[in-house]
């Protein structure tokens, strides 16, 4: 019996049954389910986890099937419990694989580990549900999640949908890039990429983690490629060294609330380091606990400012590659299979099988195999294909927040409509609050807000019901 039809005989009635739906079952989701079951002993929750392939843990980050991509993250801060911090380093060893703490696992491994901590837990509470979520309805005091094979009435709903695919490419008129057999439009589809020629040429357009581990399927399993990797300013991420035992408490004056202050107070820090011998690795890692703050500290100016001049140097800093990829890429360079490009597409040439490529104004064109498409996730949920996201916006249920780097929504993860005003039991985790939280795609920060929201889903859980 649903919350909104238990009969009642006085103003108020508890509620005796709670279903909450998770949107997404990659680790979003998978956090969020596991917090829902910890935290509550309640034998009338009930916690449905829709994944569209119905295979949870994995999504876009840890999707992938090829062990030669590795997470960007020391192995001994990927734990899913901030309690238990040796919680996948325990894992790895009973498994047979490596506890290292200062290893980087496979990615598709860690899906792994998210699946097994999730069937911990699991009981007679937990239900998976295969196939694709196309809307989700406030009826009353719920939902009704429309999937494509059914309707279902839900409390509350966490949005868990992780990242969109690449944003679509197009060329430097804004020309969009054709749907050919040479358009890798998702970087994802490791099929086609293992499918093309092995003296094939590619063009990947990104420098990013995406971009990275495109170049490692594509060189590794084909001796005879050549790949290069375009974007606006050509910058890789920076690799992970060998000093990441050395701390640094970062600080940030309170009085530095301009984009500008705040990347000049941490070059400060940068100096001021180096001049004990510290690295600025240990600087930008000392600032993960403010990083938060100080986003909710800059105007939405400033915000906008820090995208303009500061983000990109920021990302190849934050998100560094694991050592052994950094030499990976090295190895290719030096065998002249990988180059790195500042360009972008700046013309192309549909060939049928193949296609002409310009990367910059002057610069010869080159005929490639495969354009690959690692721009990074399309972040305004205005421009997405996908059926929920485009039916939730088109009734305001949800609006993309002021950057359209997400979605609208509180500190804490309640969803904002269009209207503004907090939407009842709708909430959302990971990625999409980047726009609120800025540091918003690492687990460290998704275990949180997946706790965080968990523990207002059962708060809620146990307010009365106002009677009709």
């Amino acid at each position: 019996m649903t919350a909104t039809s238990i009969p009642t005989t006085t103003p108020t009635s508890p509620r005796t049954r709670t279903r909450v739906a998770v949107i997404g079952g990659g680790a979003s989701g998978v956090l969020t389910a596991i917090n829902l079951l910890v935290r509550s002993d309640d034998p009338g929750l009930e916690v449905v986890v829709h994944e569209a392939s119905g295979i949870v843990g994995r999504g876009i980050a840890y999707g992938t099937n090829d062990q030669r991509h590795l997470l960007n993250v020391r192995a001994r801060h990927m734990s899913a419990f901030p309690d238990a911090p040796s919680d996948l380093l325990d894992w790895a060893l009973r498994t047979g694989r490596s506890n290292d703490p200062q290893g980087f696992l496979p990615r598709a491994d860690y899906a792994i580990y998210l699946q097994d901590r999730l069937a911990d837990v699991a009981d007679d509470r937990l239900r998976i549900r295969a196939g694709r979520v196309l809307d989700v309805v406030p009826a009353g005091a719920g939902f009704e999640v429309v999937t494509e094979r059914s309707t279902s009435h839900a409390d509350a709903v966490v949005l868990c949908h992780g990242n969109q695919p690449p944003r679509p490419l197009a060329t430097a008129d804004g020309a969009a890039v054709p749907d050919a057999p040479w358009h890798v439009a998702n970087p994802w589809e490791l099929a086609r990429l293992r499918a093309l020629p092995a003296e094939a040429r590619v063009v990947v357009v990104g420098t990013g983690l995406t971009g990275i581990d495109t170049a490692i399927t594509l060189l590794e399993d084909g001796p005879g490629r050549h790949v290069t990797l375009v974007s606006r300013n050509g910058l890789l991420p920076k690799p992970h060294v060998g000093q990441a035992h050395t701390a640094w408490v970062t600080k940030v004056p309170d009085d530095a609330t301009t984009a500008d202050d705040i990347a000049a107070a941490i070059a400060d820090e940068c100096r001021a380091a180096a001049e004990r011998g510290v690295g600025w690795r240990a600087v930008v890692d000392g600032l993960r606990p403010l990083t938060q703050d100080l986003w909710r500290r800059l105007t939405l100016a400033e915000r906008r400012r820090f995208l303009e001049v500061h983000a990109r140097d920021w990302e190849v800093r934050r998100h560094r590659m694991a050592p052994e990829v950094a030499l990976r890429l090295q190895s290719y360079r030096y065998d002249d299979r990988l180059a790195v490009l500042a360009g972008s597409l700046h013309a192309v040439e549909d060939l049928g099988e193949r296609c002409r490529v310009t990367t910059a104004p002057g610069h010869e064109p080159v005929e490639v195999d495969a354009v690959v498409n690692c721009t990074g996730p399309l972040a305004d949920v205005r421009r997405s294909t996908d059926p929920l996201l485009r039916a939730l916006v088109a009734r305001g249920t949800v609006a993309p927040d002021p950057l359209a780097l997400g979605i609208d929504a509180t500190a804490d993860g309640a969803v904002l409509g269009a209207d503004g005003r907090v939407v009842d039991g709708l909430f959302v985790v990971g990625p999409p609050r980047k726009g609120t939280l800025w540091e918003s795609t690492a687990i460290p920060e998704i275990r949180g807000q997946a706790a965080q929201v968990a523990t207002a889903v059962v708060e809620r859980a146990t307010r009365p019901v106002v009677a009709n």
